[in-house]
């Protein structure tokens, strides 16, 4: 899959992308299928809220056949391979969850802030892609981007040790006042399959979800091969180590599992 030339000037406009239904409702389907499954799993990966549910969980592509198949699919390989001008290796895989009722915030923040600083990724050649599996509203906790923020640099911030069971170097409220007076504030939604591309730079956060609806989303972040990290202060299956290029598989890839599926269930 190749972006146009539209999508490409949108992109380094507003450093990001939103492409609904990229994804078609099966595939979807198949994949919260595997979540579910994923965060009913004892493992070291699923961080849970204090409330016990899941939170994010880690490099499930490593263990999880779904998620293997989805972190080298080529809708979402070959976008972030055009617009970091070459191979990438994937740098943290994440199911994120905002279960209904308890699914806690994410504060305002800049990924590769947090690359840079606790992994020693020199250049913020990296970008995130992810896969909505539920469909996203305004109620159930939506990404909030502030539209040209990735290309302000690194922006200060603190490292946020108590907020939630997550630890993230944040931005303070002056700063995202600040940088939403001069560039908005937006919140993508759509339909369960629907693709966003954003930049490491882009300041984004999302809001608790106490709606009676479940929000899970995917995150693969991809890193230019050549850019990748240099310390390894966190966990391998937060902070990979595998730098090896992402072959892209057929597109059909995830379609299959869908077949086996409804082989399976008559």
């Amino acid at each position: 899959m190749k972006l146009s030339e539209d999508q490409l000037k949108e992109f380094d406009k507003n450093g990001y992308l939103f492409i609904p239904g990229q994804f078609s409702p099966e595939e979807a389907a198949v994949l919260a299928d595997e979540a579910r499954t994923v965060y009913a799993s004892d493992r070291k990966e699923v961080w849970r809220e204090a409330s016990g549910v899941a939170r994010t969980a880690f490099a499930a592509h490593t263990y999880n056949e779904g998620f293997r198949r989805l972190g080298a699919h080529p809708r979402l390989i070959e976008p972030v391979e055009q617009l970091l001008d070459g191979p990438v290796y994937m740098h943290q895989f994440k199911v994120n969850a905002k279960a209904a009722f308890d699914g806690d915030v994410w504060q305002w923040h800049q990924d590769y802030g947090t690359w840079k600083r606790d992994d020693g990724m020199p250049e913020p050649r990296a970008m995130n892609i992810a896969v909505f599996l539920d469909d996203v509203t305004a109620a159930n906790g939506p990404l909030l981007f502030i539209p040209g923020s990735h290309k302000l640099g690194v922006v200060e911030a603190g490292h946020d040790l108590k907020t939630t069971s997550y630890p993230l170097w944040t931005l303070d409220r002056e700063k995202v006042k600040e940088l939403a007076e001069q560039g908005g504030c937006v919140a993508p939604t759509g339909p369960a399959g629907s693709m966003l591309v954003f930049s490491s730079l882009l300041v984004h956060a999302s809001p608790a979800n106490i709606s009676p609806f479940d929000r899970t989303i995917v995150y693969l972040s991809l890193c230019h091969v050549d850019n990748h990290i240099r310390t390894f202060n966190r966990e391998e299956w937060i902070a990979h180590r595998d730098f090896t290029p992402i072959t892209a598989l057929d597109d059909n890839c995830l379609r299959e599992l869908v077949d086996h599926k409804m082989a399976a269930t008559g």
